[in-house]
């Protein structure tokens, strides 16, 4: 375990590295900056590699490890306890068309587990901060996961792209209202808040694009899990996650019993 205190250095440092990132972010302007497409939705931009740059020169220390989506993964992280998990930009292509829906994303593992994590809308003004025994801040003041009891009415995020390869129609005829959005990373931030009742996406996701959120949900009081049974566990030889489902405790049930019902699986936490 990681006591408190400790917790809150890394959170106070996950901050100041998101400050200094924003910053980068800022700068940049769509249509102003060279886009590289390299089909489908993998798109990078130099901001990608400005703000990877300046969280690295920010966050690491000589004995910690380093995991980012724009940079060469060497498994040296494989033999550290703690481990920065990130991604500079989640969301690149919302970034790219001008929509607000994009963030940086930076979470912490220790011994596997994410702990801490940071997670900044810039296009918004956005900041979600947060450790396992610290709490959620959402701009500095105290958030946490919605008490919403039942899927009657709630608002369920998801993938856009999921939405647009009709992976959602099994959800139609929920209860729920469905809000497509890009940015996994912005999603759970936002039901780390209390912004939304839940999450779930159907598609395999990288550890950087979720650590940060997961240690947010857990932070809060919320519950999040994997589909498929599998072990939500970071800093992993291959760094992909099967889905994911995100929500306020007394939502975690009716999820589990909706899911099912359309033969996906959860649970492990």
């Amino acid at each position: 375990m990681v006591p408190k205190s400790e917790q809150q250095v890394y959170v106070a440092r996950i901050e100041h590295a998101l400050t200094a990132a924003a910053n980068v972010a800022k700068t940049f302007v769509a249509g102003t900056f060279h886009v590289q497409d390299n089909g489908g939705r993998h798109v990078i931009t130099e901001v990608d590699r400005r703000i990877s740059d300046v969280l690295r020169g920010s966050l690491p220390k000589p004995e910690e490890g380093w995991l980012s989506e724009e940079d060469v993964d060497d498994k040296s992280r494989l033999g550290r306890n703690i481990v920065w998990v990130v991604d500079p930009l989640d969301g690149t292509r919302e970034f790219v068309d001008g929509l607000p829906e994009w963030c940086i994303s930076v979470g912490l593992v220790v011994e596997g587990k994410a702990i801490a994590g940071g997670i900044c809308n810039p296009a918004t003004g956005e900041v979600f901060l947060g450790a396992m025994d610290c709490g959620v801040t959402y701009n500095g003041k105290p958030a946490q996961t919605t008490a919403r009891r039942d899927l009657n009415g709630a608002l369920v995020l998801a993938s856009r792209q999921e939405c647009k390869r009709g992976e959602w129609k099994l959800f139609e005829s929920g209860p729920f209202t469905v809000r497509p959005m890009g940015s996994v990373a912005y999603k759970l931030a936002l039901v780390s808040a209390g912004l939304a009742d839940a999450t779930w996406t159907l598609s395999p996701k990288h550890e950087w694009d979720v650590a940060a959120g997961v240690a947010l949900v857990k932070a809060a009081g919320g519950e999040i899990g994997t589909i498929k049974n599998a072990k939500l566990e970071f800093n992993q030889p291959a760094p992909l996650l099967p889905g994911l489902i995100a929500s306020g405790k007394s939502l975690w049930e009716e999820i589990g019993h909706q899911l099912a019902a359309t033969d996906s699986t959860i649970l492990e936490k």
